[in-house]
């Protein structure tokens, strides 16, 4: 019997949303130290980037994609940062805490 099983028996009422499913049947390593996220203006234009992950460079890559999948917005994962266009840092930190990340805000 797995934890996930386990926690069924505990809590039957407690239903798991897709995104945390999702998320969590890809196995994405969660760290101790929090993910900074900053916003920043590049050539004029607001961009939010995520920074401080170490973990593994695909887990990351996921995480980037399922943000940008989840804001509509475009982005790219650069030198081991995500880059996700406009200022959206407090809808990212809602999610990442949701996914039991800890995150620091940084930059206005």
């Amino acid at each position: 019997m797995d934890l996930q099983d386990q926690l069924k028996k505990l809590f039957p009422d407690h239903e798991v949303s897709e995104e945390k499913e999702k998320i969590l049947s890809h196995d994405i390593w969660l760290q101790d130290e929090p993910i900074v996220c900053k916003y920043e203006k590049r050539k004029g234009k607001p961009v939010t980037i995520l920074e401080g992950y170490n973990g593994a460079t695909d887990d990351f890559k996921k995480l980037a994609k399922m943000i940008k999948s989840k804001l509509s917005v475009g982005g790219s994962f650069k030198n081991e940062a995500i880059i996700i266009q406009g200022d959206h840092r407090d809808q990212i930190m809602q999610m990442l805490q949701g996914l039991g990340f800890t995150t620091k805000r940084v930059g206005g």
